[in-house]
């Protein structure tokens, strides 16, 4: 290879693949998309599994995963982009972690992969082969990736945490179930 280096070519497929499964994912909950439930079912889905307020829980997850997922694609904003997906399958392996790890079980190794991927190239940076390196990294700083990564975690932490307080007084019957 001449203009771009085996790494700009690999980074250009693993943000194209990856951030083409999250923005699909996103766009089944935003738009009702490929078979997705949209905001109201996907809002429903949310408060079902303890995510609450469904809708704003929908609405969130939709766009950290079609904006950050095409924004990964693109190459653009990588750090934010990342981070926001990643948050996003952090949310949705706190719902599948009961099941274990496979998805043939129902378990989180999908989430875990998509997540794990999405903060890889966080990480990473996108290679030449991205609008951010046409952009001269104008939004893809090195003190971007702690800052996003923080973030992320922070509100992830703090959302997933009151999910599984959720959880756990519906279980002790503290308040209506979750699973009618």
């Amino acid at each position: 290879m001449t203009c771009f280096e085996r790494r700009d070519l690999g980074l250009l497929l693993l943000r194209l693949g990856t951030g083409g499964v999250l923005a699909a994912h996103g766009a089944q909950k935003l738009l009702g998309w490929f078979g997705g439930g949209g905001i109201e079912g996907t809002g429903a889905f949310m408060e079902s599994v303890g995510y609450a307020p469904g809708r704003t829980s929908a609405m969130a997850a939709g766009l950290a995963e079609t904006g950050g997922g095409a924004l990964l694609a693109l190459g653009l904003a990588t750090p934010a982009a990342g981070a926001a997906a990643a948050g996003a399958m952090a949310g949705a392996a706190a719902v599948h972690a009961p099941n274990g790890f496979f998805a043939q079980g129902g378990g989180y190794e999908y989430a875990a992969s998509l997540g794990l991927t999405a903060i890889g190239l966080a990480v990473t940076g996108p290679g030449r082969i991205s609008l951010d390196h046409a952009l001269g990294h104008a939004v893809n700083r090195g003190w971007m990736v702690p800052a996003a990564i923080g973030a992320a975690a922070a509100a992830t932490a703090v959302v997933v945490g009151a999910r599984t307080k959720r959880v756990r007084r519906a279980a002790e019957g503290e308040q209506e179930p979750l699973f009618p």
